[in-house]
């Protein structure tokens, strides 16, 4: 027939061919976006922890160079804002109730506190700089508003929002040390409630009688107890006109 291969051979390599596009032939590779760098970013810190993020990293994850990402970002700075503007953008906000403005600001801090254990180590992203990413700044918008819609003072307001989120930003930091240090074979920083007792029991009496004494006190709650505690203690303490 006209057209067709008179070689077997030829004709049966036409059919295993792949036309471009066709399973068989290496996919085109995703583009770079802001999007793409965000996720990879948080995989790096969900699976190594914020000291291995790096650009040269969430390159690698993305199987890039790092100067491809320079077309999308300005520094390792601006990674930490698209971070931290991610996990804020889970953050669910309330309608103000002045009524209920303590239990709501609670909430949403405890909120703010899980997003972060969820990425060990990603709060220091936020210690030292002032957030630019338009989700982190809706969550200060709400928070702000409920202090408002309660009453207090503008600036106590602000300065209120900066004391409880510095808390925060703390607590979540230091349970994920405490996390990385206790699964360090070598590490003996860390040790058990029942451990801390036998310590404190093990005290010399006349120089430490009040640690001694309160051993129970000192070493009760959950951390999550104590972070509920230190949210009412700066909370209970805001004065209003």
């Amino acid at each position: 027939m006209t057209g067709m291969a008179s070689d077997p051979r030829q004709r049966r390599a036409a059919r295993h061919a792949q036309p471009a596009g066709e399973p068989g032939t290496p996919p085109r590779k995703k583009p770079i976006t802001v999007d793409r760098i965000t996720d990879a970013a948080l995989q790096v810190v969900a699976t190594e922890g914020y000291d291995a993020l790096t650009i040269r990293r969430v390159a690698a994850v993305l199987g890039a160079g790092p100067s491809s990402l320079y077309a999308h970002i300005v520094n390792k700075d601006d990674i930490d804002d698209l971070l931290v503007g991610r996990l804020y953008a889970e953050v669910v906000l309330p309608e103000p109730d002045p009524a209920e403005w303590r239990r709501q600001l609670r909430d949403v801090y405890t909120q703010i506190r899980d997003q972060y254990l969820k990425y060990p180590g990603v709060s220091r992203a936020v210690l030292g700089t002032v957030p630019t990413n338009l989700h982190t700044l809706k969550v200060r918008e709400g928070l702000l508003t409920i202090l408002l819609a309660a009453g207090i003072e503008p600036r106590t307001a602000a300065w209120a929002l900066d004391a409880l989120s510095l808390y925060v930003s703390a607590y979540a930091l230091e349970q994920s040390l405490v996390q990385q240090r206790r699964k360090d074979p070598e590490q003996e920083w860390v040790v058990s409630r029942e451990e801390l007792l036998s310590r404190f029991a093990a005290l010399p009496a006349d120089a430490f009688p009040q640690t001694r004494r309160h051993a129970a006190e000192l070493t009760s709650g959950s951390g999550h107890d104590r972070f509920d505690f230190t949210l009412g203690l700066i909370m209970n303490n805001l004065s209003r006109p």
